[in-house]
Formats: C-alpha cells, structure tokens, sequence
C-alpha cells in the first residue's frame, strides 16, 4: 500500500477505515501525514501487544487458525448483526475458488501483536507516537455490536489530537461489518464528516 500510495501521488485524501483498513490505513496515515485531510476510522485499532486484545479476537485467531476449511462468507455473516442477502455471501466467497486462495485471509490474523516482542509491534508503536500529532481532521464511527474492537474508539479519540472535540458516532445495531449492517448510516457519517470539515 506503501508503494502505491507513493506511486498514485494523491494528496488531499480522505480515508474511511475499518478493520484491517485501519491498521493498514493508519500506519500509512501516520507515515504520510500530510497526504490526508481527514480520517474516518470504523471498527479497527492498531494494536501493539502491550495489552491484551481480548478473548474475541483470541478466539477468533485460534480459528482462522485451527480450521481445515476457512469459510470467508460465513465469517462475514458471523461479524453482522442482521442477515446478509445469500449473493452478498456468494460475493465474498468469490475470490477464493478453492482453499489455496484464503492463505491471505486465513494468516492476517497472526500478524496481530499479540505481544509487546511482536516484529508489527514497534511499527505500530511508532505510529502511535506520530498519529499522537495528528490534528487533522479526525472522526471515529465504531458500532456498538463488535466484541473485538470495542473500546477502541475512546482510544483513538483521547490519543489523536484532530479526534479531540469532534461529535463521533456510535453506530447502533452493528456488528463487526458495520459497512454491511448499517452501510447507509455509515455512508451519510462520512460524507457529513467531510462537508463538514
């Protein structure tokens, strides 16, 4: 993500993040302030290993794991709160034929710190201290429905200065994939956001 942000030459950019957007997204926010306008951070976190995660990730780690056969659609329903249409499912499945394709899907989760000696862990440490100067714009939109990253939000809200002040946003109903069980709510989030900064 490096590479193509440096080779796109963007500038002004709003980013919209969750899940492994964040601890993409952040890491590339806080190397590059300057190329972003604002931040939208949903359901994610960077995390550091220097404290635990929490028995829903763990479990969930173990998993992606321990199981013979990753069933990606399955795991995207397990993360809404409300059902998804059966071609929403199929659309997530589509990408993997078989299970030599889910490699990817199946080891992000290991690259998790889990602990504080975890190689992402200084990384990520280091990107905290950077996006702890971060005063652009800043907004978390956290479900109240996600076992594994709830509580993040406050912390994203008291470490980022540009989070400081800001009405963020709980969405209600919402699961993990809050971008399917509430999309439009998320969408109107954003793009308030953004008129409004």
């Amino acid at each position: 993500m490096r590479e193509w942000l440096n080779r796109t030459g963007l500038r002004g950019i709003n980013l919209v993040c969750q899940d492994w957007g964040g601890l993409i997204g952040l890491r590339l926010v806080a190397e590059r302030p300057h190329l972003f306008s604002r931040v939208v951070a949903a359901n994610t976190g960077l995390p550091t290993g220097d404290y635990p995660l929490g028995e829903a990730f763990m479990a969930w780690r173990r998993f992606s794991q321990e199981t013979p056969e990753l069933p990606i659609g399955r795991i995207i329903q397990s993360g809404c709160l409300s059902p998804l249409p059966p071609e929403v499912v199929a659309a997530y499945e589509a990408p993997f034929p078989d299970e030599s394709y889910k490699e990817g899907a199946r080891i992000f989760p290991s690259l998790v710190p889990i602990s504080p000696d975890d190689p992402a862990a200084e990384d990520n440490r280091r990107a905290w201290e950077s996006l702890g100067r971060f005063d652009r714009p800043f907004l978390t939109a956290f479900s109240d429905g996600d076992p594994i990253t709830r509580g993040g939000d406050a912390l994203l809200q008291s470490l980022i200065p540009g989070a400081r002040g800001r009405k963020h946003v709980t969405i209600k109903g919402a699961g993990h994939f809050l971008q399917e069980d509430k999309g439009e709510e998320l969408a109107a989030v954003v793009v308030d956001f953004i008129r409004g900064s």
